[in-house]
């Protein structure tokens, strides 16, 4: 896994920009539709009949999952941000054999023992993303090739719980068992796409100049970017703190939601809810390819991260006074959501210190995004269970839709002011500002 392909590679740094951006996203977007094989397929059981410390299971694993995968994330601000080409590779295969070892724990092991497995389960797999996108930041097609990639998490959930529900329908999979049977299914996959992820050349000398180099991160460097920013970053952080809870349940309970639309016996609703969506997210995304002032090029990031709040808003507003069917809304609230949320894990700290012109990797602080994240998503989550357990997952979501819209443009809207301000003036295509 960890040799390159002398010939692969070579061929590949001598490709044309067109030809390198399709091969990268074609390879990183298989390496992270695969790897939700191993993080999904357990939301499409509903695992009815049991409980656990009040709690009913369901919301028990996708709990212990999402502390296992904010674990993760807070150890991938580390672990991530230090990570040097000839580590990521070993990195991407250790860890996904780690989700998959706990999944096998997971149809052993008694279903009092469940939450356990899957806290293990979700332990290795938030790290995936940053070495993943690693590959393909600090490049002038980077808005190009983190678009594509950032398709692949919006189409895989729908894919890996629709390819769980045919096994616990068609096949007679038992709910122990299914989430590690399609984790089985997309291993090889995940192995041969990791080994082509690897022979992506690094970046050229004119995507340095154009969008900054980027280096690994030391803990001054780490320490540094967050004081040099802390106003903004604080804004970006508290939006995303809820973001990242309100499209976890959408995803986590979206079989118990499709229930109560009326759509619980169709397998097929959870992709095709989800197509439309990543190619909207992947649409606007590529746009943002288009404008290479990297100040602008962060204004835009923003007017698409703004409309997806306030299309959360409206599709709700649709829906309550029946002007929309169930599945619409569906489809536009997820729109909205990952209009919101994709850009955090992609492009925006990516046009942020190309704008800024400051030393920095985007991985860092999209891990410190998600490190606080995925914390919100399981207090929200306990919070529901809590304070609100007999309310249903569609109503509570709806009174969510609009705390979404209302928070989101007020905080994106003061950060953008912010930001605005920081702009690196006369520092393009030199070398990046020190912070320490």
């Amino acid at each position: 896994m960890t040799t390159r392909s002398p010939l692969l590679r070579s061929r590949l740094e001598r490709a044309s920009q067109a030809t390198l951006t399709l091969y990268a996203v074609a390879v990183a977007f298989s390496t992270y539709f695969c790897m939700y094989a191993f993080r999904r397929p357990f939301g499409a059981a509903e695992y009815r009949g049991y409980e656990l410390g009040g709690l009913d299971l369901k919301s028990a694993l996708v709990i212990s999952q999402v502390i296992g995968y904010t674990l993760s994330k807070y150890l991938g601000i580390k672990v991530c941000s230090e990570a040097t080409p000839q580590r990521r590779v070993v990195l991407l295969v250790t860890l996904i054999l780690a989700a998959e070892a706990a999944l096998v724990l997971f149809g052993l092991v008694p279903p009092r023992w469940w939450v356990v497995a899957m806290f293990l389960n979700g332990l290795p797999l938030g790290m995936i993303w940053g070495l993943v996108v690693s590959y393909l930041e600090g490049r002038r097609t980077s808005e190009l090739l983190l678009a594509g990639l950032s398709c692949s998490f919006i189409v895989s959930s729908g894919a890996a719980k629709a390819v769980g529900r045919s096994l616990l329908t068609d096949y007679q999979v038992s709910e122990a068992w299914m989430p590690a049977s399609v984790g089985a299914i997309f291993l090889l996959p995940y192995m041969v796409s990791v080994w082509l992820l690897r022979q992506v050349p690094e970046p050229t000398a004119e995507d340095t100049a154009a969008r900054v180099e980027r280096a690994p991160m030391d803990h001054r460097d780490r320490s540094a970017f967050i004081r040099h920013f802390l106003p903004g970053l604080v804004l970006l952080f508290a939006f995303y703190f809820f973001l990242t809870a309100f499209r976890d349940l959408r995803d986590n309970f979206s079989a118990e939601i499709f229930v109560q639309l009326g759509y619980g016996e169709e397998p097929r609703v959870f992709v095709q809810t989800e197509l439309p969506v990543a190619f909207g997210v992947m649409a606007a995304l590529a746009a943002l390819n288009l404008i290479r002032d990297n100040r602008w090029g962060l204004v835009g990031t923003y007017a698409i991260m703004v409309s997806g709040c306030l299309l959360l808003g409206g599709a709700t507003l649709l829906y309550d006074r029946a002007l929309i069917s169930g599945v619409t809304w569906m489809v536009l609230v997820g729109l909205g959501a990952y209009l919101a949320y994709v850009p955090y894990g992609s492009v925006l700290f990516d046009r942020l210190i190309a704008s800024t012109q400051v030393a920095g990797t985007a991985v860092f602080a999209i891990y410190v995004a998600d490190a606080l994240g995925y914390t919100g998503s399981v207090g929200v989550l306990l919070y529901k269970n809590s304070a609100h357990r007999t309310i249903g997952w569609l109503d509570f979501m709806r009174g969510f839709s609009y705390l979404m819209c209302v928070l989101g443009v007020a905080c994106l809207g003061l950060s953008l002011l912010y930001f605005w301000a920081r702009h690196g003036h006369g520092r393009h295509g030199r070398q990046p500002q020190s912070l320490t």
